[in-house]
Order: structure tokens, then C-alpha cells, then sequence
């Protein structure tokens, strides 16, 4: 079961994630939360109460990653849990994310709250019209899925 948090800083949109990542639906409901967010300039996923992620979440997240990045919004992965990054270590997966300290996390919030500027509509829309059905390609990419 994942359970998730959504907390709003101004353009920031931080997810805290608890629970497992690792059934469609648990997928499904993590790329519904971060399309909700896709006005925010930054994102940051708190990964650091999730005991499990495979198949599905993985795929999910890497997706997520590429519409980010190329959407020109940061996605910041916050302090997952070992056996987290022991996963994406083995899909080869580390490199694609930007994997934020608590430092990293505390700067992040504290520049998010004192900046404002206009997000993109036309990037938000994009982002929120990706299909679901592509994060399994991008699991495929990533041997993460058989």
C-alpha cells in the first residue's frame, strides 16, 4: 500500500511517499499526484518512508523523470530508503535522477519560498496529458521490466 502527502511551498510541490511502490496502482496514484503538480516549478519526492519499489513504481518514476526533465521541472528524489536505491541502482537508473540531501531539500524550500516566478501553461498541459501507458517502455529501457 502507498500512502502519499501532498505539501505545497509557494512554486514548490513536495510528495512524501510511505509505503510500497511496487503494484499499478500504487503507480498509477504516484503519477496522478506529480501531474497535479505540474504548475510547480520544483518537485521534490521524499522517498526516505518507502520500503519497496519495482515493475510498475519504476517505470512510473523514470517516466515521470523524462516528462520533468523535459518539461523543464526539476525532480528532485529525496532521500530514498536503501533498498530504493539499491533498485535503481540495479535498473542502472541512479544517474537519470537528481538525488537531493536533506541540505539539499531544506535549500531547495527555502529558495522555492522566496523566488516566485510564472510557471509555463503550455508545459504544465503537456505534462499533464502524458500518457500513463509509457512508463512501462521506460522500464523496458531500463531493464527494469522482464
Amino acid at each position: 500500500m502507498l500512502y502519499l502527502g501532498v505539501e505545497r511551498m509557494g512554486e514548490l510541490g513536495v510528495v512524501e511517499c510511505r509505503g510500497e511502490i511496487v503494484r499499478s496502482e500504487a503507480a498509477h496514484k504516484l503519477h496522478g499526484t506529480i501531474i497535479s503538480l505540474r504548475d510547480a516549478r520544483t518537485i521534490v519526492l521524499d522517498l526516505s518512508e518507502v520500503s519497496s519499489i519495482e515493475g510498475d513504481g519504476l517505470g512510473v518514476l523514470l517516466f515521470l523523470q523524462r516528462c520533468t526533465h523535459d518539461h523543464h521541472i526539476p525532480l528532485k528524489l529525496f532521500d530514498p530508503t536503501n533498498s530504493v536505491r539499491d533498485r535503481l541502482e540495479r535498473a542502472r537508473a541512479v544517474p537519470e535522477f537528481d538525488i537531493a540531501t536533506l541540505q539539499e531539500r531544506r535549500t531547495t524550500v527555502g529558495v522555492e519560498q522566496n523566488q516566485r516566478k510564472p510557471t509555463s501553461e503550455a508545459g504544465s498541459r503537456e505534462l499533464a496529458s502524458a500518457p500513463l501507458e509509457h512508463a512501462s517502455a521506460q522500464a523496458e529501457d531500463f531493464g527494469v521490466l522482464p
